[in-house]
């Protein structure tokens, strides 16, 4: 029988020791590691899109999560922006990063590339390497190739110092060379010397004597020893080039990336877990998460063109380091199923026989001890089907597998989701004495020299933007002048431009702007005036391209033009190839305005100027209390660069909004994923919040510095944290779950649970046919004032549902917890909710009333900066009932106090006077 349970989290934990290994070998059953036969599950996780003081708690919680390595690129430009000039502080600490793996007790997948794609700004090279005469990239040309043996044999060389590599008793077992070079090669576009550069490629890396072996992804023709892994959604029809080699997937693509105007990407956590065991049915060895924890582009780091900061990936631990509920929890059942049966599939070769309608029966075999794979690749019809030597009928899912252990007994199907589905919620600043609202300065871009046409060199002609700013900017100015008589004094200004924004001033006036993921033509009708006209267009990029056959070559800036005027008649005045005059940046950026303490900076304070093109503001900030993920909401703002003392947080954009169609309430995983699939988030802002690293801030005053490039208003800026506000999901009966609410924070209250036959989804559940009477009550004994609790699914702890017999089969317990900051009143051991969590109008939430001291500390703050917009308020009465509903930056929310002490009732009707006295 099967039952379902809504607040479910797993915790196995992989003991992992890799401190004495010394011999990876391999065959085509398992990665073989001291004699011991593995299943290798992985993740990605790039150092530099998350922070030193982030890696170990994410390295641990990707290990609780029952990952046994990290993958990660290496990021040539990162660590050599310029020429021989290398960097590893920071983030940028590549050897810090694999020793707290190490530490961590976990294996490492080094992928040096060093071409690493990674929606990375230009693949992961730096720009001086573009520029180096004569050279080819990713192809049989000699300069290229010095260059990537030189940076390779860097890397590896850094590595056996710190002892890293396995052979050394380092935690390295498998390293890449390359990077889907298949993928972009597969029409021949390098021609024949791209047989020879991967030859070349793999000799080269064989030479470095790491002691472990090497892998190229997606490269069919990989040669020996290469081992060629497949990349993508599925991979369990990939077979190796060489029988001997074992099936590996390096790239399980967990979600997919995200653009400015596109909508929020989301693959279902059903789908990637019945990818994994398709995968692992079919003989596969090791995969890997792309990503495990996707992070932040900080800085200029986003690739594309037109891909945004965040690179969540709706990977299993979110931008942050927050858990995703419930694909952290699912893909670490499965993890600790598939190790629990690991000797027998690593020790024979699997016999597949299929049964019909979509279903296939897959059976390992050693010595006494056997397991099954069931799958269902039905995409509409489930299925309850028997298998000979088992009793009774196995329930298969539309789309999915179940792992049976000794054939007859189900140990895991990969959509029966037995974790919690946690909620995440955004809380204003907490800091004691934080305004709600911040208090801004702001100045002007300087652009007194460029609107003059005053640049750095000249050229007569209209240059490619990256070889010129050797991506040290964002931003190129070319300007010139143009002289035209009486008659000539309305024309149309006509630029063609390869990309991506374009502003155009003519005699120091904005005159127009306009943007495009690749080449667009800006025409406007201008005024001149009799003489001499300057002409000033400041062109900037939005991530350089990082994919594709010869990407490096793909132009972006005004090169080549033409740019024209078009005057009366039609006559075409072509000024491409005047004396243009160039301007790398922006004058801010040379005065480093974004350290917020520049010695350049004229700040103005008072009468602050919004929707205004090319202008810097900056406001002083206390850190949120507490330790949850800090976000910046930039709702209000148009386009620019944001900064949190001195360091980048990457552009945003948060006028650019989604498309309004193509986005569902539900999602069916049942079916091939494509990243057009399950989309979220339409005709909202690409991407609103700012993920706002802890290392970034001080304890005392934080600056916040924006430049705003195309109009915008900071008065409707806020810093919030990120933390679970509510947690349901479903669990099957005979599983354990165990709930949490992550970050410190407690469970407030239980507000719905059925045992039986519950209908709905999460936050619209509903009883069905039956029910068991103690479900809500047994849970909320087990976990209503703890940070986390663990619940037996079963009759005995929920109490027995009166169930027909069809539903017995499938009983499930659904429910939904309400998860809030809380602290114990000193006089009394009431926990003090506050009601901080932003709700859709109409919900409510259930909160307990405040001794004085905590009221004035917590509540009454925030509700002077509410705005009161409902108020139901009756005296009198024993069951009192309090509801006020406040808008809030934009959203609505209701608390609800509940049977009230009259005692108290004046501290309600003191913060009922403030708010009244807001409004």
């Amino acid at each position: 029988s099967t039952t379902v349970l809504v607040l479910a989290l797993l915790r196995i934990c992989l003991s992992s020791s890799v401190a004495n290994a010394s011999n990876i070998s391999y065959d085509s059953r398992a990665i073989i590691i001291n004699g011991q036969r593995h299943i290798i599950f992985s993740g990605a996780i790039h150092y530099p899109r998350s922070t030193p003081e982030m890696w170990p708690d994410l390295i641990r919680k990707a290990k609780e999560g029952g990952i046994d390595a990290i993958e990660t690129y290496v990021f040539w430009d990162y660590h050599e922006p310029h020429y021989r000039q290398y960097e590893f502080s920071g983030n940028k600490d590549l050897i810090r990063f694999l020793k707290t793996i190490q530490e961590a007790g976990l294996y490492i997948i080094l992928r040096i590339g060093p071409y690493v794609c990674a929606e990375w700004n230009y693949g992961g090279f730096p720009m001086w390497l573009h520029n180096m005469p004569g050279i080819e990239l990713r192809t049989d040309n000699q300069i290229y190739k010095n260059e990537m043996q030189t940076f390779t044999t860097y890397i590896v060389n850094l590595c056996k110092e710190a002892k890293l590599f396995a052979p050394q008793g380092g935690p390295i077992i498998l390293t890449q060379i390359e990077n889907e070079y298949g993928n972009v090669n597969d029409h021949n576009q390098y021609g024949p010397a791209a047989k020879s550069y991967i030859e070349w490629a793999a000799k080269m890396a064989v030479s470095q004597n790491v002691g472990v072996p090497w892998i190229m992804c997606q490269q069919k023709d990989a040669p020996q020893p290469m081992i060629n892994t497949c990349n993508g959604f599925y991979c369990h029809e990939f077979t190796p080039n060489n029988p001997k080699s074992p099936k590996i997937w390096t790239e399980n693509w967990v979600g997919w990336f995200k653009a400015w105007g596109a909508p929020d990407p989301h693959r279902s956590t059903e789908d990637v877990a019945y990818a994994v065991l398709r995968f692992i049915q079919t003989g596969g060895v090791l995969q890997s998460y792309y990503m495990y924890h996707g992070g932040t582009n900080f800085g200029r780091t986003s690739g594309g063109p037109f891909i945004v900061t965040s690179y969540d990936y709706d990977a299993p631990l979110d931008e942050y380091g927050n858990l995703n509920q419930p694909k952290y929890g699912h893909l670490k059942s499965l993890h600790a199923a598939v190790k629990s049966v690991e000797q027998i599939i690593t020790g024979s070769s699997p016999i597949s026989k299929k049964l019909g309608n979509g279903l296939e029966l897959t059976q390992y075999t050693a010595g006494n001890q056997k397991v099954c794979f069931l799958s269902n690749d039905n995409t509409t019809t489930d299925a309850n089907t028997e298998l000979a030597g088992s009793s009774g009928k196995f329930f298969v899912p539309a789309w999915s597998v179940s792992i049976l252990a000794d054939c007859n007994k189900e140990i895991f199907n990969s959509a029966k989701i037995n974790t919690q589905i946690s909620l995440m919620i955004k809380k204003p600043n907490e800091a004691e004495d934080e305004p709600y609202q911040l208090s801004w300065s702001w100045m002007h871009e300087p652009l007194y020299d460029t609107l003059q046409g005053k640049g750095s060199f000249t050229k007569n002609q209209l240059l490619e933007q990256k070889s010129t700013t050797v991506d040290a900017s964002d931003y190129l100015w070319y300007m010139t002048s143009v002289e035209v008589g009486a008659n000539d004094r309305v024309q149309t200004l006509r630029v063609n431009t390869t990309g991506h924004v374009l502003h155009a001033y003519v005699n120091k006036k904005l005159v127009g702007s306009q943007w495009e993921n690749g080449k667009f033509v800006f025409e406007k009708q201008i005024n001149l005036k009799q003489g001499v006209n300057q002409i000033s267009l400041l062109s900037a990029t939005v991530g350089l391209t990082n994919y594709g056959a010869h990407y490096d070559l793909v132009p972006v800036g005004i090169v080549g033009g033409p740019v024209q005027l078009i005057g009366n008649a039609n006559s075409t005045k072509d000024l491409s190839n005047n004396t243009w005059s160039y301007k790398i940046g922006l004058n801010g950026e040379h005065k480093k305005l974004y350290d917020g303490e520049s010695r350049h900076a004229n700040w103005i304070s008072g009468d602050l100027a919004i929707n205004k093109t090319m202008t810097w503001y900056k406001t002083i900030f206390k850190a949120p209390l507490g330790t949850d993920p800090v976000v910046v909401d930039l709702k209000g703002m148009g386009k620019g660069h944001a900064w949190v003392n001195g360091n980048s947080i990457g552009r945003f954009w948060p006028s650019y909004r989604a498309k309004a169609d193509g986005c569902s309430e539900t999602c069916d995983y049942r079916g091939k994923y494509y990243s057009d699939k399950c989309l979220k988030n339409c005709g909202n802002p690409s991407q609103r919040w700012y993920h706002v690293p802890r290392s970034f801030l001080n304890s005392g005053e934080n600056t916040l510095v924006l430049f705003e490039e195309l109009g915008g208003n900071p008065s409707q800026v806020s810093f919030q944290t990120v933390t679970v506000g509510k947690a349901c999901g479903n669990a099957y009966e005979g599983s354990t779950v165990e709930l949490s609410c992550q970050g410190g924070h407690s469970i407030s209250a239980i507000a719905f649970a059925s045992f039986g036959d519950p209908k709905g989804t999460c936050g619209t559940f509903q009883k069905g046919s039956c029910d068991a009477s103690n479900a809500v009550s047994a849970i909320e004994k087990v976990c209503v004032g703890k940070e986390s609790c663990k619940i037996d699914v079963s009759g005995a702890t929920l109490g027995w549902a009166q169930c027909g017999n069809d539903i017995v089969a499938k009983r499930v317990i659904k429910f939904l917890v309400k998860a809030e900051a809380s602290s114990k009143a000193p006089e009394d051991d009431l926990t003090c909710s506050v009601c901080l969590e932003q709700v859709n109008e109409g919900e409510i939430i259930q909160t307990l009333p405040c001794f004085h001291q905590l009221h004035s500390h917590w509540v009454d703050p925030w509700l002077q900066s509410l705005v009161l917009a409902s108020l139901n308020y009756e005296l009198g009465r024993p069951d009192l009932q309090l509801q006020m509903a406040f808008e809030f930056g934009g959203m609505r929310c209701t608390c609800f106090y509940l049977g009230l002490p009259e005692f108290q009732l004046g501290i309600l009707e003191q913060a009922l006077l403030h708010c009244l006295l807001h409004d």
